[in-house]
């Protein structure tokens, strides 16, 4: 494998790890809170419910400065110091604005969102966004830094923190108020800034203005972007509340957003992949092998996130029980969550042809239209299908924006992708989980789980053989 692909490959293992391992951890919490919190209660829905507005949020907090501190930083002429500081001081007082108007505006808004009875609610997960907005920017540094190690390492003591104080409020002292989680989130996200002070302490290169507002350009379409993209993922969560005609509708919200949770094995893989291709690309941006990396890049993505769908699908039976099996009733939806996840994921590789060319409008305007795609499959057909509409609206939401970007990225930033290559992965993966749903309604549970374990394991001798062959060449295609 070439040199820069092993970095690549050898620092998303890294993000990879603390990804993946942390979101296993996080996973403990899902039967931890299904448990002390019944379907029937909503206190599960309540949870998803305001982690999907947090969500939302903290992309406009942010304000696209992630990727718009990997490019300036990056850029000829730019002290990457300067760069550091202006951006951290910015998202700092935009985030302070917004905890102060928040808890001047309290009681409307907790109203608006249908807790005026649990203010708290409100005002703790604010201040959690505000510090998570800060923070983003020393963990961006961090990555431009290439210091995966102490990214990692802070990720996981975040959740390891989170999991020990949520045990001993809902397994130890027998809790079962969901409130305590946002309570326990706000203590981690406080504690993880602490740990960032070495980074914090570069903001003494000051605030450029002029820097900020060159910087502000570049990032707005990115924030349109940001907006469009996390909606595509969170929209369904946060409208689902208002637009089922069911009296349950936090019952209901509460099985979509546990069952999605099994799903989210395809996220982790997508923002290990982001953390660590994001700042290899833009780092590579003279080199004259960057499209071609990109290419390459592209069909690995798509072939291990094929394999990880293989796995969660084949494994369906013995995954489930991460949850309460008051929650099973949704699992149906997990195989259509996981396909859009990896064209979430597609989309995101797509995505360096407008960023490179400084032409962020074009990510502004695919994810707004698969967003509006999301939103209306949504107030269409939610009322009368529930969660699972949900689930199809994700789906295509970014099959539409994957699509937009691939076609108009080929008229401005031509990269040979390995079209025929990725298809016959695709067709495989379709042809091997359609038998894996065949056997698990007409065989024994143990029987189809040994035939999906053959069927999974094939498909990964299947992928080594062929890579093995070809691992030498820059070639995508082969």
């Amino acid at each position: 494998m070439n040199k820069n692909l092993q970095r690549l490959a050898k620092d998303t293992a890294i993000y990879g790890l603390s990804s993946i391992v942390g979101r296993f951890l996080n996973y403990l919490l899902v039967p931890l809170y299904t448990a002390k919190m019944t379907a029937a209660s909503g206190g599960y829905g309540i949870i998803t419910h305001m982690y999907a507005i947090t969500a939302l949020l903290l992309v406009l907090l942010t304000f696209g400065m992630e990727t718009t501190f990997f490019r300036f930083a990056n850029k000829e002429g730019e002290d990457p110091s300067r760069v550091f500081s202006t951006a951290l001081i910015g998202i700092s007082s935009t985030a302070t604005l917004f905890f102060v108007a928040v808890l001047l505006l309290l009681t409307p808004i907790s109203r608006v969102l249908g807790y005026a009875d649990n203010p708290q609610y409100v005002w703790v997960m604010a201040l959690i966004v505000a510090i998570d907005a800060f923070r983003a920017i020393p963990f961006a540094y961090l990555r431009q830094q290439k210091k995966a190690l102490k990214f990692a390492s802070l990720q996981l003591l975040n959740i390891g923190v989170n999991i020990a104080l949520n045990c001993i409020y809902y397994l130890a002292l027998d809790g079962h108020d969901p409130g305590y989680a946002f309570y326990i989130n706000l203590v981690c996200s406080a504690l993880i800034t602490l740990c960032l002070y070495r980074e914090i302490a570069n903001i003494r290169h000051g605030f450029d203005k002029t820097l900020f507002h060159r910087m502000l350009a570049y990032s707005w379409p990115i924030v349109i972007l940001g907006i469009a993209g996390i909606l595509n993922q969170v929209a369904d969560k946060i409208l689902f509340p208002y637009i089922y005609e069911g009296a349950d509708a936090k019952m209901q919200l509460g099985i979509y957003g546990a069952c999605a949770k099994i799903a989210m094995i395809m996220a982790m893989i997508t923002q290990a992949f982001r953390y660590a291709y994001e700042p290899f690309v833009f780092g590579k941006t003279r080199d004259k092998d960057n499209d071609t990396m990109q290419a390459l890049a592209m069909k690995y993505f798509v072939i291990f996130t094929l394999l990880a769908f293989l796995c969660v699908v084949g494994w369906i039976d013995l995954l489930k029980h991460i949850i309460s099996p008051d929650y099973w009733e949704g699992l149906h939806v997990v195989p259509i969550v996981m396909a859009a996840e990896i064209m979430m994921g597609i989309y995101f590789n797509l995505s360096f042809w407008y960023k490179l060319e400084d032409k962020t409008i074009w990510g502004a305007v695919f994810s707004g239209i698969g967003c509006a795609v999301l939103i209306a499959i949504n107030i269409i057909f939610v009322p009368r299908y529930g969660y699972t509409a949900c689930a199809w609206a994700g789906f295509a939401g970014y099959a539409v924006a994957m699509t937009l970007s691939y076609i108009v990225g080929q008229k401005y930033h031509p990269i040979k992708y390995p079209i025929r290559a990725i298809t016959t992965y695709l067709l495989l993966t379709a042809l091997i989980f359609a038998s894996m749903n065949y056997l698990r309604t007409t065989t024994p549970q143990w029987l189809s789980l040994t035939a999906n374990t053959l069927l999974i394991t094939l498909f990964a001798a299947l992928i080594i053989l062929t890579q093995r062959k070809k691992k030498n060449t820059l070639d995508p295609h082969s």
